[in-house]
């Protein structure tokens, strides 16, 4: 079996804005929807991209098929190691680490760091740096029949693309170790009990119960959700008088948007909000 074509990263990874709502499309489903080097940037890519822009209020991230939804990375596409010196090693110190910065890391990095609230809408398998791609997004619903594997410790590996970092403020850190030291399937149900996902869904509905979560989101307020989630993913990594001055900056630039001050007008007379993002 042959490789994944770096040529057709945009027919690999697809995205389109239906209803202020960017869906974005793993598409490898001959190989399990793996990530190649460049499906990963691209997808990097893609979330950078919908910072800063309003014809998209929120995201979707999700897969072709109902056998996965993105099991890790496609070994076949690896790219080749630079141009060394004739005696140098196949892999110089520092060159592993400067892979992982530039590639797993920095895509996890760009869906935790995107302005808009990210779903991840999970139709099957999702495993290593698949599973913790979806466990970056904000929300997570999952098929019936889908699961999360932590298969790391199947191949005598370390967690990746920041695992280590999501799976202990999900679970916890006991719950985190016999995920990964294990790496047995968690299926949608146990995943659902321990707080892996928000949601679960028959397989048929599961584009509809993401499109409805999504759509949700991308007719709320765009800047409060964009500071809430900012806040979020630093509370666990800051004191308590460091994300007291964050929480303190975050209301003080959200005060000055449009919707603050329609939040406030409709609650005065005791009408619905009309959001409009910005």
């Amino acid at each position: 079996m042959t490789g994944t074509s770096e040529l057709d990263l945009e027919d690999r990874v697809r995205l389109e804005i239906r209803d202020q709502v960017a869906w974005v499309t793993i598409d490898n489903p001959e190989r399990g929807n793996a990530l190649t080097p460049g499906m990963r940037d691209r997808l990097a890519e893609v979330f950078g991209s919908l910072n800063g822009q309003f014809d998209a209020r929120a995201a979707v991230v999700t897969a072709t098929g109902t056998r996965s939804f993105c099991t890790g990375a496609d070994l076949s596409a690896l790219r080749p190691p630079a141009p060394r010196p004739d005696g140098a090693p196949r892999s110089a110190t520092g060159e592993v680490r400067r892979t992982m910065l530039d590639g797993q890391i920095r895509l996890m990095s760009a869906v935790l760091d995107c302005e808009l609230p990210v779903v991840a809408a999970v139709n099957g398998t999702a495993a290593g740096v698949g599973a913790h791609l979806a466990l970056c997004c904000d929300l997570v619903v999952m098929a019936d029949h889908a699961r999360f594997i932590e298969v790391f410790a199947r191949r005598g590996l370390v967690p990746d693309g920041l695992g280590a970092w999501i799976l202990p403020r999900l679970v916890g850190l006991q719950k985190a170790k016999e995920l990964a030291f294990f790496a047995e399937d968690i299926p949608a149900d146990e995943a659902l009990r321990i707080g892996l996902c928000g949601r679960v869904v028959d397989g048929d509905s599961l584009e509809g119960a993401a499109a409805e979560w999504a759509g949700r989101l991308a007719s709320g307020p765009t800047r409060s959700l964009m500071l809430t989630k900012a806040l979020f993913n630093r509370s666990l990594d800051v004191d308590r008088n460091t994300l007291a001055e964050l929480e303190a900056w975050a209301v003080e630039a959200n005060s000055s948007t449009l919707d603050a001050a329609e939040g406030v007008a409709a609650f005065l007379e005791r009408r619905d909000p009309v959001w409009r993002g910005f």
